[in-house]
């Protein structure tokens, strides 16, 4: 089973490199991605993500707005009846981790996290959510 990746920038954040080279690194490891581009909202982004049938959401957060933004995706996707996991990189201070889990995000790879650590991770966490 090729694992299915949506990758997203919500809200005003305007920086996509780091994005831009997660979904290569993800494609090079043999998941299929698809990137909806800058300037997304919540709502868009759940309705690409079950349009596109993927495995997860991966949120890139520049911008000091995870807090906010990711639990919009989170119950964006609940309330279309999905359960999606949403997984979150970028810029998240450690003491917004616990919070971040709370609103649920399955995942959060902060600066420095490797492409294989990121790689296992979306495998482990679509290997316990996936339905046979």
């Amino acid at each position: 089973m090729t694992i299915r990746v949506l990758v997203a920038k919500v809200g005003l954040d305007g920086h996509d490199r780091g994005i831009k080279v997660v979904a290569r690194l993800l494609r090079d490891a043999g998941m299929e991605v698809v990137y909806t581009g800058l300037f997304q909202t919540p709502e868009t982004v759940a309705h690409a993500a079950i349009q596109e049938d993927v495995d997860v959401v991966g949120l890139s957060m520049l911008s000091g707005a995870h807090l906010t933004l990711a639990p919009l995706v989170v119950e964006a996707l609940r309330a279309q009846g999905s359960d999606i996991p949403v997984v979150v990189g970028g810029i998240v201070p450690s003491n917004d981790l616990e919070d971040m889990k709370k609103a649920g995000v399955a995942a959060v790879f902060g600066t420095g996290t490797s492409a294989e650590e990121m790689v296992a991770e979306i495998v482990r966490i679509v290997g316990t959510t996936a339905t046979p």
